[in-house]
């Protein structure tokens, strides 16, 4: 199984492959598990380069750091010319914080160590990763990793065990084991890392050291082999989707197909085999790494001018795109110094090498240190920016496992014996507000207390876990010692009734019947706040952007594009609220001591738009939490809990 006679079917395969992977990106209809050509470059790899090592060994002639030095030549140079690119590009396109994380992706990618920030940044602040241009590399840092540790391993396995393949299959069912358990308790570390990807690498290793076979396989057998190997292939690309638990067991059917197909096309030709060696697909075969290597950052790029999307025409041509740098690459990068025209000498390969990855490495950590170099961004651009972060007073406001007994309550304006605060109790949309309470006590010269905890409900029985229990265990105690106080109760319901728009269901609340616990549980609630005398005040949730609204005004600005009138269609916010206005509406019926207040009826003033920006301020820091320059915006709406409590029910807030 180690004869190295090149194969065509091989570069077919990786056509196959790369062309998964690009129209998956791409969000082409009909390639939804288009991600598994990364398991099958993944397999090619681990042949070929076991294949190479153990036919050298058999040689006497294999070194270290000649197998080293030709996968430098082979991978770096047109690493290196991507991902300097990317930094180019990102100064003239990406805010400061996108920016910052380019820098930091390239400054691990150096050290080939991508993989290990990607799985971890699987975070409640991270940015999307639609918005980072070197997130492929991960897949080429695991690679990279394998190259270092494959060698070593044969080294000491072939040394000490006689049995040494045996324990090379232990290895790979050691790290397929550990993936099928990663999917499912942490899902990161299983798609991102080496251990749990070792076992796809290993599987086309195995293949390479496997014993040839006594006798010749019938032509029928091959072929048979070839065309499911293939249909397993076809079917994890059409079939998959994000919502595949992936590796582990899934992955099954496109590193199997793999194997197949290579087993099945060795010393003889299938019909599978002269499909896949047909000119064009060899062809991009050939430029399918450099293609790879393109075609992500051409994508986030592109989708970050666009700021809306782009069209499907406009997909194709970015598609065609980035095969035309992929092809510039292989020509004018790859070829050269894979072939020796350039630094024919190892050694200088290798310091050149070492060099450029130290130059990458250093930009990116420039970037990283100056928070992505801000100073580049005109002005405008940069103010819109900046509101994308938690400022230490919001942070200060919210309640979590480390916080003191008795700091966890945030004041705001001048006490007054005379008069109990109003006491704002939520989540962490109670926790964005307090920019505008502290401007609202300042001007009023009156208190205000403000309590919350991300992620957690102010509704007895809505607790998702033992530390929102604590809290609004902590908020009751309090109000018990404080009776006939104002008690506002603020949230991001929706979160706790569907999920997140983007799918993530981790806050949502269990049973089938998610509007119905709500109703009652906050109709409990309430009644049990009226019983302690206290005027309870229902806050709407404000309206979710659809997308990060500080950087699509940043990006807009940064373009010279307007900015003014951007938001979602008030249609939206009512049809996504629409159950809890209607709870709100009912539970506030015929008791004036019960109130509500609508943040829409700022928001949403025109009756069309719920705008993300008012006077060249962002009000949001992210898709969903009112930044600090949203104080001045909101805090008229709050303005009736500090008018004296004769003349708080005649005010109209419905």
């Amino acid at each position: 199984m180690t004869d190295l006679a090149y194969r065509r079917d091989i570069d077919g395969l990786r056509a196959l492959a790369v062309i998964a992977v690009v129209l998956f990106h791409f969000g082409v209809p009909g390639f939804s598990g288009g991600f598994v050509g990364v398991d099958i470059f993944f397999v090619i790899s681990g042949y070929l380069i076991t294949s190479i090592i153990w036919r050298e060994r058999q040689a006497g002639r294999f070194r270290f750091v000649d197998f080293w030095e030709r996968r430098a030549r082979r991978i770096l140079p047109a690493l290196v010319v991507m991902m300097s690119a990317c930094l180019v590009v990102g100064w003239f396109l990406l805010v400061p914080r996108d920016y910052e994380e380019l820098g930091r992706s390239a400054r691990y990618q150096a050290m080939f160590i991508a993989n290990v920030l990607f799985a971890r940044q699987d975070g409640y602040f991270d940015i999307d990763s639609e918005l980072k241009p070197l997130l492929h590399t991960w897949s080429l840092a695991v690679e990279e990793q394998f190259y270092i540790v494959l060698p070593l391993l044969l080294a000491v396995l072939g040394r000490y065990l006689r049995s040494w393949r045996l324990a090379l299959l232990g290895v790979a069912l050691m790290s397929f084991a550990l993936s099928v358990w990663q999917v499912q308790h942490a899902s990161a570390q299983a798609f991102f890392l080496l251990p749990a990807r070792a076992w796809e690498l290993l599987a086309g290793s195995l293949l390479a050291l496997a014993p040839a076979t006594r006798r010749p396989v019938a032509d029928g057998v091959r072929q048979t082999v070839a065309a499911v190997g293939l249909g397993a292939l076809l079917l994890a690309i059409i079939g998959y989707d994000w919502q595949t638990a992936f590796p582990g067991v899934a992955a099954l059917l496109p590193v199997g197909g793999t194997v197949a197909i290579i087993w099945a096309n060795a010393g003889q030709r299938t019909w599978i085999a002269r499909l896949l060696g047909l000119p064009p697909l060899v062809a991009v075969g050939l430029i399918s790494y450099s293609w790879y290597l393109w075609h992500w950052p051409v994508h986030v790029f592109a989708n970050y001018a666009a700021v809306d999307g782009l069209q499907p025409l406009e997909n194709a041509g970015l598609i065609l795109f980035s095969l035309g740098l992929g092809y510039l690459s292989w020509r004018w990068v790859e070829t050269p110094l894979r072939r020796k025209r350039w630094l024919a000498q190892p050694r200088r390969m290798l310091a050149a090498a070492v060099l450029a990855m130290l130059l990458v490495g250093g930009a990116g950590q420039a970037l990283r240190s100056s928070e992505g170099w801000p100073s580049r961004l005109p002005e405008q651009a940069l103010r819109y920016a900046q509101a994308s972060q938690w400022r230490a007073g919001q942070r200060d406001c919210m309640f979590d496992k480390h916080s003191a007994a008795d700091q966890w309550v945030c004041h705001f304006g001048t006490s007054n014996a005379a008069d109990t605060p109003p006491l704002v109790w939520g989540d962490s949309h109670a926790a964005a507000l307090a920019p505008a309470l502290r401007l609202l006590g300042e001007r009023s010269g009156k208190a205000l207390d403000l309590a919350s905890s991300a992620g957690c409900a102010p509704v007895a029985g809505l607790e998702r876990d033992a530390l929102c229990r604590q809290f609004n265990q902590n908020v009751r105690a309090l109000l018990e010692r404080d009776p006939n106080r104002d008690v506002v109760l603020v949230a991001r319901w929706s979160l706790y009734l569907y999920g997140d728009e983007h799918g993530d269901m981790t806050y949502r609340m269990s049973g089938p019947d998610a509007p119905g616990q709500l109703a009652a549980a906050l109709g409990r609630e309430v009644k049990a706040l009226r019983a302690r005398g206290s005027r309870v005040w229902l806050v709407e949730e404000v309206p979710l952007q659809r997308v990060n609204a500080p950087y699509r005004l940043s990006r807009l600005a940064m373009l010279h594009r307007p900015t003014t009138g951007v938001g979602r269609p008030l249609v939206e916010h009512q049809q996504r609220q629409a159950f809890v206005h209607a709870l709100f509406a009912d539970l506030s019926a015929g008791d004036p001591s019960v109130r509500v207040l609508r943040p829409a009826t700022l928001f949403c003033a025109d009756g069309v738009t719920c705008v993300a920006e008012a006077a060249g301020r962002s009000l949001y820091m992210d898709d969903n939490h009112l930044g600090d320059d949203a104080a001045g915006f909101i805090a008229p709406l709050f303005a009736p809990l500090l008018l004296p409590a004769a003349t708080r029910t005649e005010v109209n807030l419905q």
